[in-house]
């Protein structure tokens, strides 16, 4: 029989931190990004036209993500646990915690389209009014997290498609050293009927690419060369190595 150490395989190379996160808003006409990374580097791609950063956020709650279930289960006679269950619903929510005033906080919290008001020409001021009857908007969200440095970098992202405030906490105006203003709200991952999907997951970057093994992944094998051209593919896959 083999001892444990034999069996174990446990690698710590493999636990991921968020060191460093953000997330992205966009109105819900914004195209959605297709790719996290891309070229021979994993680079980050950069964002469609529309998103933009929510800003600093809370250290202390960082970006926390909830995924509630409901399951259906049936019982039989003679059976001493449910002989059939069936997930019903399975709902996804993120909150965050933004420290940063600005319009997209200014128009997430309070749930108004902030997109047609202007400053007073001459003092600069902004004021607006809370629907008495709003509507529901609706974001698309991307959030992404680094992890590592240089050529260990990964970056992971998730993408919520139709994402809509379902939640503000309550808002605290004080002197306090560790109390900014703040803007505390809970989106819920909603189905776009366009993307098929109400949430993606995305993992890349260099870093990422290193492990694809030690994580179980099976790389996509290189395409086959083409007949006639085997010689020229082999010289450039030893240049490319050289």
């Amino acid at each position: 029989m083999p001892a444990y150490e034999e069996i174990a395989n446990r690698q710590a190379e493999l636990i991921r931190k968020a060191l460093a996160g953000s997330v992205f808003v966009a109105p819900i006409a914004a195209p959605l990004p297709e790719r996290l990374t891309s070229g021979g580097n994993a680079e980050l791609v950069p964002l469609p036209q529309g998103y933009g950063d929510l800003g600093w956020i809370s250290k202390e709650d960082g970006v926390n993500w909830a995924r509630e279930t409901e399951v259906s289960e049936v019982t039989s006679w003679g059976a001493w646990e449910p002989t059939r269950r069936d997930i019903q619903s399975d709902v996804t929510e993120m909150t965050v915690i933004a420290q940063e005033t600005n319009m997209r906080t200014l128009g997430m919290y309070n749930n108004t389209d902030l997109s047609h008001v202007r400053p007073d020409p001459e003092t600069g001021e902004v004021s607006f009014a809370t629907a008495v009857r709003p509507a529901t908007q609706y974001w698309r969200v991307f959030a992404v997290f680094a992890d590592g440095a240089g050529d260990d970098t990964i970056y992971v992202g998730r993408l919520l498609p139709r994402a809509m405030v379902s939640e503000v906490g309550e808002q605290i105006w004080t002197d306090g050293e560790d109390d900014p203003v703040a803007y505390e709200m809970t989106l819920t991952a909603t189905r776009d009927s366009e993307a098929g999907f109400s949430i993606r997951h995305f993992f890349g970057g260099p870093g990422w690419r290193k492990l694809l093994t030690k994580m179980g992944f099976e790389p996509e094998p290189a395409p086959a060369p083409k007949r006639g051209q085997g010689v020229s593919v082999v010289a450039a896959t030893v240049t490319r190595a050289a």
